[in-house]
């Protein structure tokens, strides 16, 4: 499986490594992402990728960078530029009309770390069944594995603050899902104008009236839609638990994003770990497709 994986990623990193201009530099960028992504496939550190012994079963690199000069690199925005080519590169090899779909789904997964680890960018917040201290995935997922849009903060950021970054990042209209931590008055300001129809539970049980503050007019809306005879709106925020199964997709299988070990700290390193475990994901969707006769 992780040949079979390998071989679509390889394929990929090829087609956008010969329209990269290369440079005087000794390694280029596909080099330097292609050492990244075998060391991810396989859930080891950078250095064992840099390591000629450790490309059993395929063909490695004419020359590998050593460590220093992968850290160096991957830090470069050239670097983060090709990553984000290759999630879209994969993704539109898959059937992408869903990222047009009308009903998207968000939620936030977190990415606990030991609490003892020196990491000034970990923060303590709200984990899965009380407090941790880590990062956070925030993500938009349409019916899919490929996401509209994501970001990773640390575990104290606020979900509906974040949740305006993402819809400005590049959310077309239509319903957005989410759970009651987003029931937040800013947020439908924010997404109402976008032509984002955000519906969430009621933030609270048993909530029933509004208080003596101002509003939001779209989350009025969204709160009489819900409560109306007509079941519409109800049965569509039904289809937020999608994003549990598009969570669950991304970590459960070898090679998928299971937890941070302990070389990937502080944020920009999170953030690459999670691009190419995706990058790995749509790989594997790839492979699931039905081949062509």
């Amino acid at each position: 499986m992780e040949r079979e994986l390998w071989k679509i990623i390889s394929v990929a990193i090829n087609a956008l490594d010969r329209r990269t201009p290369r440079g005087p530099r000794t390694h280029s960028i596909g080099r330097i992402v292609r050492v990244f992504l075998w060391a991810a496939l396989h859930d080891r550190p950078t250095y064992w990728a840099c390591d000629r012994r450790h490309w059993v079963g395929v063909r490695p690199p004419p020359a590998l960078p050593d460590q220093s000069t992968m850290s160096r690199r991957l830090r470069q925005p050239e670097t983060w530029t090709m990553i984000e080519q290759l999630i879209d590169r994969l993704g539109d090899a898959l059937d992408d009309s869903n990222l047009q779909s009308l009903v998207r789904c968000l939620d936030g997964k977190p990415l606990p770390i030991s609490r003892h680890r020196a990491d000034p960018d970990a923060t303590f917040g709200r984990g899965a069944g009380g407090m941790d201290r880590g990062y956070k995935l925030h993500a938009i997922f349409p019916e899919k594995n490929r996401p509209v849009a994501w970001s990773i903060t640390p575990l104290n950021q606020s979900e509906p603050l974040e949740a305006q970054t993402l819809i400005d990042d590049r959310l077309s209209p239509g319903y957005l899902l989410a759970d009651a931590n987003y029931d937040s008055n800013a947020l439908y300001e924010h997404a109402g104008p976008c032509g984002v129809r955000l519906l969430t539970p009621r933030r609270g049980r048993g909530a029933r009236n509004l208080g003596h503050r101002r509003q939001s007019d779209y989350r009025r809306d969204a709160i009489d839609r819900l409560s109306a005879p007509a079941s519409f709106a109800r049965d569509v925020l039904q289809l937020r638990r999608r994003i549990e199964t598009r969570f669950a997709h991304l970590t459960n299988f070898g090679g998928g994003l299971t937890c941070l070990p302990p070389w990937v700290r502080r944020l920009p390193r999170v953030r690459l770990w999670v691009a190419v475990k995706i990058i790995i994901r749509l790989a594997k969707d790839q492979l699931k497709q039905p081949r062509a006769a």
